[in-house]
């Protein structure tokens, strides 16, 4: 339950805007990279101190500053001060518990979103990492809880000038990014879909008391999912739409491009909820077909022996008149009677089709 419900307690009775750090603390300092770039030089550098990077925010080159880890408070607010960030967009960054959503103030545009991905133990189970990206004109700032992303391939093609990204703007790197995002979501998907493959041919086969509980789990999964994905929509809606000045309208393509990936995943997720559903019917429907098929032969043994029950019931009584019982064949006769009685109804349920 923790990972639908984070615990936002510490915030209470505080001032807006106040940042907090809501999550998982990561041991471990604040690892800073940036990589400033244009169209005939890409530059890395590994950052020590945050007041390093402020020079890169009025380079006429566009810089991509990079910062894994939430939990220095202090950072955040120095480079917020020295951008001139709003204190409530920095209170979204440290709170890995807020929604994904879009800020357009003007100079810049501030992104939260969920990077997802399967766990590297156990991988049936996702990591949910919260994102902040803040762009502008000439720099893209990335917020995220942990080293180790997805954005690896992006960082070699700014280095090596592979494709377009040296010679776009700062609206580019950060459709890039926010591609990235989203093209992984693929991957996991894929994943979850052959999990639920998997169980439904189990399911058909043999259902087991454990098929519950894998059910159970892809579709809370599934919802998980659909909670982090969704509000993606009204984010590059708002940006494939033109309305901020800060996204170029050759950009607006690429963001309309990445618009349909999450429509076409939120669709494959809709999918999987109904087959998800029709799985938990399937399987209940089975688990009351056997119950019903234990319960056909217990009632049919339960009616063999009623009859029998019957006569031996009698037979068992304590009375001095009774004169079977001193018949020499009486044993045999009864034996007789009871064997042609139990054939008589199994006869009996076979015309009905009961058997």
């Amino acid at each position: 339950m923790a990972r639908y419900v984070r615990k936002v307690s510490e915030k209470a009775g505080l001032p807006p805007g106040t940042a907090v750090h809501i999550g998982e603390r990561k041991p471990g300092r604040v690892r800073i990279r940036v990589l400033d770039y244009d169209r005939d030089q890409a530059a890395e550098y590994e950052i020590r101190d945050i007041r390093e990077v402020f020079r890169f925010r009025d380079t006429p080159s566009v810089s991509w500053i990079n910062i894994d880890g939430l939990h220095d408070i202090r950072l955040i607010e120095q480079l917020g001060a020295h951008f001139g960030f709003h204190p409530l967009f920095l209170e979204d960054i440290v709170n890995t518990a807020s929604r994904s959503k879009i800020e357009d103030f003007g100079s810049y545009v501030f992104i939260v979103l969920k990077m997802l991905s399967q766990d590297r133990d156990d991988g049936r189970k996702i990591v949910s990492e919260h994102v902040s990206l803040i762009f502008s004109e000439k720099y893209v700032i990335s917020f995220q809880e942990r080293e180790g992303d997805v954005f690896d391939s992006i960082r070699k093609r700014i280095v090596s000038a592979a494709g377009r990204l040296r010679t776009q703007g700062a609206d580019y790197l950060a459709y890039r990014l926010m591609d990235a995002i989203v093209d992984n979501y693929f991957t996991l998907i894929e994943s979850i879909g052959e999990q639920v493959d998997d169980t439904e041919e189990a399911l058909m086969n043999m259902p087991e008391k454990e098929t519950i509980h894998v059910i159970h789990r892809l579709k809370s999964e599934n919802l998980f999912l659909r909670k982090s994905i969704f509000p993606l929509r009204d984010i590059l809606s708002y940006l494939e739409r033109g309305e901020s000045d800060l996204v170029k309208p050759e950009t607006r393509v690429y963001f309309r491009d990445v618009y349909d990936h999450t429509i076409q995943i939120m669709d494959t997720l809709e999918t999987l909820r109904d087959v998800l559903s029709g799985m938990m019917d399937i399987y209940l429907s089975s688990m009351s077909n056997r119950m019903n098929e234990v319960m056909k032969v217990l009632t049919v043994f339960a009616s063999l022996f009623i009859p029998l029950t019957f006569l031996v019931g009698v037979y068992g009584m304590n009375f001095d008149y009774m004169p079977e019982l001193y018949w020499r064949w009486s044993y045999p006769v009864l034996w007789m009677v009871m064997i042609g009685m139990g054939v008589s109804l199994l006869v009996f349920f076979r015309k009905k089709k009961w058997l």
